[in-house]
C-alpha cells in the first residue's frame, strides 16, 4: 500500500496516510480485502470493483463516489491482462492495481511533477493521459507488423500467414474496443451530476475524449488495413489454387488422348494391322509424341500459360 498526497504536484508519502490534503492510495486486491478501514471511505469500499473479474473499461457514477475498472489491451510477461480498478471521492482516490501498471504511471507522475492542483479530478485526468500516452507507438508497431506481413504475402511467402494475420486483426480489434470504452468513460465523467468535478476538470475530460477519438480513428484505420491484407492473403491463396488446378487441367487435357490410344490398342483385337506390323510400336510412339506436341501448341496458342 502506497499513499500519495495530491498537492500542487503528486507527493509520495510511503505507507503514511496524508491527513489534510486530498490523497491517493495504491494497493492490490489482497491488501484491500485485509484493510477494511481507510479513513473516510468505510461506507463506499463495498462499491470497489473486482479487478480480477474486470473485462471492460467502465465508470459508475454514484451519489457518494465514482467507481470503475480499466482493462488495457496488453498483457504482462506471464500473459496476465493488464487491469486496474478505481474509486474516487471528492477528497480521496483508491487505485486497485494487481499487475503493477498503475504503480509505474504513479512513479512517472511523481517524476514529471505534473500539476495536479490539489484536485482528485485533475489527478485522475493525468493518470488517464499517461495510460494512453504511448498508445500511438503501439499502433504503429502493429502497422509495421502488418506491412511486413503484406510484403511476405506479395513475395509468395504464404506459409503460416493465416495465423499471423488473424492475430494482428484480433489485436487491432482489441485496441478499437478499448478506445470505444474509454470514450464512453470520458462521456460519463463529463456528464456526472455529482459535485466531484469542476467545469475545468470536465473540460479536461472533454480533451481526453477528443484524444481518445483520434486514437480510435487510428485503430479503425488499422482494422481496415488488416482486413484488406487478409483479403489480399485469401486472394493469393485462391490464385495459387487456380494455378495448381490449371496445371492439373493441362496435364489431364494433354494425356487424355494418349489414354484413349492406350485403351484402344489395349483391346488386342487380332484384326488390328498395327499389332503385326514390325513398325507398329515405333509408330504409336511417334503418334503419341505428335499428339503431346500438338496439345502443347494449342495450349500455348490459347495462352493457357
Amino acid at each position: 500500500m502506497n499513499w500519495y498526497a495530491i498537492q500542487q504536484t503528486l507527493v509520495p508519502m510511503g505507507a503514511e496516510s496524508p491527513l489534510e490534503n486530498p490523497s491517493v492510495v495504491v494497493l492490490d486486491s489482497e491488501e484491500l480485502s485485509q484493510c477494511p478501514k481507510l479513513s473516510g471511505l468505510e461506507k463506499v469500499l463495498c462499491h470497489t470493483p473486482a479487478v480480477r473479474d474486470a473485462k471492460v473499461c467502465k465508470v459508475e457514477i454514484r451519489s457518494n463516489c465514482i467507481t470503475g475498472t480499466i482493462v488495457l489491451p496488453r498483457t504482462t510477461k506471464t500473459g496476465v491482462r493488464l487491469a486496474c480498478g478505481y474509486l474516487l471521492t471528492s477528497k480521496q482516490a483508491i487505485l486497485i492495481d494487481d499487475t503493477g501498471v498503475l504503480q509505474t504511471h504513479m512513479k512517472r507522475l511523481v517524476k514529471k511533477k505534473l500539476f495536479t492542483g490539489q484536485s482528485v479530478g485533475r489527478f485522475f485526468y493525468d493518470i488517464l493521459e499517461l495510460l494512453i500516452d504511448k498508445d500511438l507507438y503501439h499502433l504503429e508497431e502493429i502497422e509495421v507488423q502488418a506491412e511486413k506481413l503484406e510484403d511476405r504475402i506479395l513475395s509468395g511467402q504464404l506459409d503460416e500467414g493465416s495465423a499471423a494475420m488473424t492475430q494482428l486483426r484480433k489485436e487491432a480489434m482489441a485496441w478499437f474496443r478499448y478506445y470505444s470504452q474509454l470514450d464512453e468513460m470520458a462521456c460519463e465523467l463529463q456528464e456526472s451530476e455529482n459535485s466531484f468535478f469542476s467545469k475545468e476538470e470536465k473540460h479536461l475530460f472533454h480533451m481526453f475524449e477528443n484524444r481518445v477519438n483520434r486514437l480510435r480513428e487510428e485503430s479503425q484505420l488499422l482494422r481496415e488495413y488488416c482486413t484488406q491484407i487478409q483479403t489480399m492473403f485469401q486472394s493469393e491463396i485462391d490464385i495459387r489454387q487456380n494455378r495448381i488446378m490449371k496445371i492439373l487441367t493441362l496435364v489431364t487435357t494433354i494425356f487424355f488422348p494418349l489414354s484413349l490410344l492406350v485403351g484402344w490398342y489395349g483391346m488386342n483385337f487380332n484384326g488390328m494391322p498395327e499389332l503385326s506390323w514390325e513398325y507398329g510400336y515405333p509408330a504409336v510412339i511417334v503418334v503419341s509424341v505428335f499428339i503431346v506436341l500438338v496439345s502443347l501448341w494449342i495450349c500455348k496458342k490459347k495462352k493457357f500459360w
